[in-house]
């Protein structure tokens, strides 16, 4: 017989066996209102959407005679389409990722979180969801966010920017890339070109520590990549900045710029910002493109 306590060591337990990744991500997606998941247009569903007027052509059993006794009208019920669909996923886990300064979170670990989040959410939607630049097929389910979480926080060897190689994604599906974009800007154009010909729309989310947006940088400073490969020392970092900040703005132009072409949405996240505040802009991103 179980009781409240046997029944509370046996849940603890069963938590304390999940990556601690998916449990933040829950917690973040815990801050979205979920409501019942459709299209926001007419189509097969469960969900009533509107009444409309009936039109020749409509079948004599669609029409809804208890709202039609009402008026002097006929009146068509018709339902939400709902739909199962798909979110694909990637997340920048190269060296550059892992730069974090103060007692801010890391880029990677943001992008993390904000991906397993979403996801998430996806499923407790009905939707699928899987990583773009793994082999397994998107999935629903709980065991489907474990397994994801686990990719996720499989580390290893990283070259110091990243670049998404995504497998080829379903028709019409959904996408969200997180990285810093701060690396060959060619791979990204091709992965969302490729895409954008099979209908897959999306968001870019260009997260980024508040350091590298306002270059804090004077005197004598050692620059160094994350993997340890580049380093570069100056007397008059100062000197830099304005260069910096312009090329900043150019890639962020070029990201923008990308996205207007393919049908994509662009945001950008700084690490000293709220994460629920970023995952209900994804969140809204995303709605439309349904």
């Amino acid at each position: 017989m179980h009781t409240p306590a046997s029944l509370r060591a046996r849940a603890e337990g069963a938590a304390a066996s999940l990556p601690p990744l998916l449990l933040q991500a829950e917690r973040l997606a815990a801050t979205v209102l979920m409501g019942e998941h459709g299209r926001k247009r007419a189509g097969p569903g469960d969900a009533f959407w509107q009444y409309r007027a009936a039109l020749p052509g409509d079948a004599r059993r669609s029409i809804d005679w208890r709202q039609s006794a009402r008026s002097d009208g006929q009146f068509v019920r018709e339902t939400e389409w709902q739909a199962a669909q798909t979110l694909m996923l990637w997340v920048d886990d190269a060296a550059s990722m892992r730069f974090a300064a103060a007692d801010r979170p890391s880029k990677l670990r943001r992008a993390q979180t904000l991906a397993l989040a979403l996801a998430v959410l996806a499923v407790r939607a009905g939707e699928r969801t899987a990583l773009a630049n793994l082999a397994e097929p998107p999935r629903s389910g709980r065991a489907q966010l474990i397994r994801m979480a686990d990719a996720l926080m499989d580390g290893g060897d990283a070259p110091d920017y990243g670049a998404p190689r995504p497998r080829v994604m379903p028709m019409g599906a959904r996408a969200v890339f997180l990285s810093d974009f701060l690396g060959d800007p060619a791979p990204l154009t091709d992965a969302m070109g490729a895409a954008a010909d099979r209908g897959v729309g999306g968001v870019l989310v260009q997260i980024l520590d508040p350091e590298e947006e306002a270059f804090p940088y004077d005197g004598r400073t050692i620059f160094e990549s994350m993997s340890g490969a580049i380093r570069f020392e100056t007397l008059k970092a100062a000197t830099l900045r304005n260069d910096y900040l312009t090329r900043l703005r150019d890639r962020r132009a070029l990201l923008r710029d990308l996205c207007a072409r393919t049908g994509w949405r662009f945001v950008a996240h700084h690490t000293d910002a709220s994460a629920a505040s970023a995952l209900l802009t994804l969140h809204a991103a995303l709605g439309p493109v349904r």
